[in-house]
C-alpha cells in the first residue's frame, strides 16, 4: 500500500474535514504533519492529506467538487 498525497490544507481543522468528506465517500484517508500545523498555526506547515494510490483519482475527483462548491 503506497500513500499519495492529494492535497495540503493549511489549517488543521479544515484538513479533518477533508479527510471527513473522503471517508464518507468510502476512502480512507490520512493526515500528516498535523502537529505541525497545529504548532505553528497552520500557515507555514501545512497538513497533508494522503490516500492509497489505488484511491488517487477518485479522491482527486471529490476533492475538484469540493473546492467547486466552496464559496
Amino acid at each position: 500500500m503506497a500513500l499519495v498525497e492529494v492535497d495540503i490544507v493549511y489549517d488543521s481543522v479544515g484538513a479533518e474535514l477533508v479527510r471527513l468528506n473522503l471517508a464518507a465517500a468510502g476512502i480512507a484517508a490520512v493526515l500528516f504533519d498535523s502537529g505541525l500545523a497545529s504548532l505553528f498555526g497552520g500557515g507555514l506547515a501545512g497538513v497533508r492529506v494522503m490516500v492509497d494510490e489505488a484511491d488517487e483519482a477518485g479522491a482527486r475527483t471529490l476533492l475538484a467538487a469540493m473546492a467547486r462548491n466552496t464559496p
